[in-house]
């Protein structure tokens, strides 16, 4: 309970799968927590769910600096001060090769998952406590190439581009910027991307890429979670400016 005592949290992403069950555990060790996503049914769905008194909910779209600002200083307002940011929104494409990759879908996730969070550091880093902490999401596509996910890969090398910026420029504070960087998780994101790479044999598609993953299966949301928490808590007091692999050992 405790490890999280008298901190603050704001998770973007906060409807899907990790960033729900990061607040869940932020929740356990004591943490106040805001949820910022576009949805507010999600939102809504997701507060329910965590059944707290101490999880609130902002909508905002991560690609447009007013709407960042905006989550900043009303999550300021109800939650006294910032703590914790984990700038974890994101989305994954399409699966399509370069030559044949929508330029549009391009632009969205590099909206969502580039600006979004360059913007979330922007303004929150500000407003954020003195020896604080940020957790980027990236992902293990963030430190190796792909097939057919052009848009999605470079989006979460330039996040780790973000976090090395970042960490150096909020050194001074002792705030501390980190990334998380997962395998493929067991969630709704991978569904849409096994479909991408085997149209209409996703489950086929999940085979094959759990045999590339040496311990044999996708890293579950709790587990990214945990690390999420290390990274929030003051046991990483001494930790910034590096990635952490939640990979089963795949990129050994």
């Amino acid at each position: 309970m405790s490890r999280l005592a008298n901190k603050t949290a704001i998770i973007t992403g906060g409807a899907g799968s990790i960033g729900a069950v990061t607040a869940r555990k932020f929740l356990d060790y004591g943490a106040k927590v805001v949820l910022v996503d576009l949805s507010e049914e999600a939102l809504k769905q997701t507060v329910k769910e965590l059944n707290s008194k101490e999880v609130d909910y902002i909508v905002a779209d991560v690609t447009k600096s007013a709407d960042v600002e905006r989550y900043v200083k009303e999550a300021v307002k109800r939650l006294g001060k910032i703590d914790i940011f984990f700038n974890n929104a994101g989305i994954e494409g399409v699966v399509k090769p370069i030559t044949d990759y929508p330029e549009e879908v391009f632009d969205k996730v590099i909206a969502v998952n580039v600006k979004g969070v360059w913007l979330g550091c922007k303004y929150v880093l500000p407003e954020m406590s003195d020896g604080g902490s940020i957790i980027i999401t990236s992902s293990v596509a963030g430190v190796m190439g792909s097939p057919g996910t052009s848009a999605y890969n470079t989006s979460k090398h330039a996040t780790i581009g973000i976090m090395r910026s970042v960490a150096l420029e909020a050194a001074p504070r002792k705030i501390r910027v980190n990334t998380v960087n997962p395998s493929p998780v067991d969630n709704r994101m991978m569904r849409s991307l096994e479909d991408g790479f085997s149209n209409g044999h996703g489950e086929e598609a999940k085979k094959e890429l759990e045999k590339s993953i040496p311990f044999g299966r996708y890293a579950q949301p709790s587990e990214i979670a945990d690390t999420v928490v290390f990274l929030a808590s003051d046991d990483s007091k001494f930790v910034s400016g590096t990635l952490h692999l939640v990979d089963g050992a795949s990129q050994a």
